[in-house]
């Protein structure tokens, strides 16, 4: 890749689980910020395109407080009042193989080489282990 570096790594967590996020350096940079989902092994891009795109917003009153509906609750199981509106939101983009990961990292952050980013793949690794014979099946073997 011919890129300029200009993101850096760090820690951070997704949830109760420890990740790492890559933040701009730059006005250069395509990128709001980047962060990986250790549970998915999934690395979230966040560009600096926005694009317009239909939202579902609370309704609110003159108070800015959301309206509750009269009775019951929708299908999707909300007991206030929405609207669809549009809206400009920042384009994403998810990357969910290991070697596309490490490449967008080591192309665009300039601390790639000494940030342990395969720390945060171990799980992936260790589930790939094929489990032991007496635990791979509950059938008694004869």
């Amino acid at each position: 890749m011919n890129i300029n570096k200009s993101m850096m790594l760090t820690t951070s967590n997704w949830g109760p689980n420890k990740t790492f996020k890559m933040i701009p350096i730059n006005q250069e940079c395509p990128y709001v910020e980047a962060i990986f989902d250790p549970s998915s092994k999934i690395l979230a891009i966040i560009s600096k395109v926005a694009k317009s795109s239909y939202h579902m917003i609370p309704k609110l009153d003159d108070n800015g407080d959301e309206i509750k509906l009269r009775v019951g609750k929708r299908a999707n199981g909300k007991d206030t009042k929405e609207q669809r509106v549009l809206m400009d939101t920042h384009a994403e983009y998810y990357v969910s193989e290991r070697d596309e990961i490490e490449k967008l990292v080591n192309g665009f952050a300039i601390n790639a080489d000494s940030f342990p980013i395969e720390t945060y793949f171990k799980e992936e690794e260790a589930s790939k282990k094929p489990l032991p014979s007496d635990k791979a099946t509950n059938l008694n073997l004869v």
